[in-house]
């Protein structure tokens, strides 16, 4: 995809002053007003954001819990209807293709969301797999037909039962539900990407901006302001969750990216069962951790991590300065021999001590 595409929602932000970046062959806000009060909004009140370049898959058919139970590391089979599943998807040596949002509707229908910049090879790769495991079921991708709202944050909920979704309040963590909503048809499911309370919303296109607006007059007064990717990436950093192509990768397995929970080895079989069981069993050579750090210097993507004596022993994988603490934060790649010992960041040539935290690293 070598042309830049456009959410739905496109004009809708630009009259709200948003600054647009390419992201992932997407033309997608970035900020409103600051990346640091779009992210406090969210910790304290509320935020909006547009997360419509996601992608959306349909599985359908009699073996489609079979297939995805065998096709991601989680469990999904067995899950009930109005349950999401959150799965990273690996190929056959344990690395990760993509991670994934699990919506089980019917025993025979489930919705999936993928990353934005992998629709295309997640495509191929989910039919590849129902092709060659021969199972009676279809994959559909209907990404076009779906706008995805995220409104997140402590007040989330109440702002969503004052625009006339009272369903948000009976919703539980990781459900899913959907409803009718002035003509328009929904799905809203309680998940989200920022270590807050908070709620996904699946809308038409075309309905989608009448929904923004409804949101954002019931939130007015509640202190929610529509935020961008920048604040998106700081909030899901400091709450330690993964990014594609960062923490999680086609070099980086689950276990190594600390989403071992997520690996249900009692499952009969799974693509990368045998390689994540032997680095389960050998031991890991590499580890995801977050740290801190002291000061202003912010250790960017690429940074080296080195030892006591300068040797080069991993590399930082995302790095921000936490707008809730005003301190550097990151995740780093390590070699799991290196981590009983002293870790450093290079910075220019500057030794920075390196601080492990357990996330959320604003807390």
């Amino acid at each position: 995809m070598s042309e830049i595409q456009e959410i739905p929602l496109r004009e809708f932000h630009a009259k709200h002053g948003a600054r647009f970046v390419n992201f992932g062959g997407w033309n997608m806000p970035v900020q409103y007003t600051s990346i640091l009060e779009e992210h406090q909004a969210v910790r304290k009140a509320a935020g909006l954001f547009d997360v419509s370049h996601m992608g959306e898959f349909f599985v359908r058919g009699t073996d489609a819990g079979a297939y995805l139970d065998r096709l991601v590391v989680n469990r999904i089979a067995k899950a009930p209807v109005g349950k999401a599943i959150y799965s990273p998807m690996c190929t056959e040596d344990g690395n990760v293709v993509d991670d994934l949002i699990v919506y089980c509707i019917s025993a025979t229908e489930f919705l999936i969301c993928v990353n934005a910049g992998n629709i295309e090879k997640d495509l191929a790769w989910f039919r590849d797999k129902a092709a060659a495991w021969q199972l009676e079921l279809t994959v559909e991708d209907q990404s076009e037909q779906f706008a995805l709202l995220a409104l997140q944050g402590p007040v989330a909920e109440e702002i969503l039962v004052a625009a006339g979704l009272d369903a948000a309040a009976e919703l539980q963590r990781f459900y899913h539900q959907s409803l009718a909503w002035d003509n328009a048809e929904l799905r809203i499911c309680r998940t989200g990407y920022t270590g807050e309370d908070g709620f996904e919303i699946y809308v038409h296109p075309n309905d989608a901006e009448k929904l923004a607006q409804r949101i954002m007059e019931a939130g007015a007064e509640k202190g929610l302001k529509l935020c961008g990717l920048g604040a998106r990436d700081s909030l899901r950093l400091e709450a330690g969750l993964p990014l594609y192509g960062h923490e999680i990768s086609n070099e980086i397995s689950p276990l190594e990216a600390g989403l071992g929970w997520t690996v249900k080895f009692k499952k009969p079989d799974f693509v990368g069962k045998a390689a994540l069981a032997q680095q389960k069993e050998s031991g890991l050579k590499q580890r995801v951790i977050h740290f801190k750090l002291e000061g202003r210097r912010i250790a960017r993507e690429g940074t080296d991590v080195v030892s006591e004596n300068g040797e080069r022993v991993g590399r930082v994988l995302s790095g921000t300065l936490s707008p809730m603490t005003s301190t550097p934060i990151g995740s780093a790649l390590v070699a799991t021999e290196a981590l009983d010992a002293a870790l450093y960041v290079d910075l220019r040539g500057n030794k920075q001590t390196l601080l492990t935290a357990k996330p959320p690293l604003h807390k």
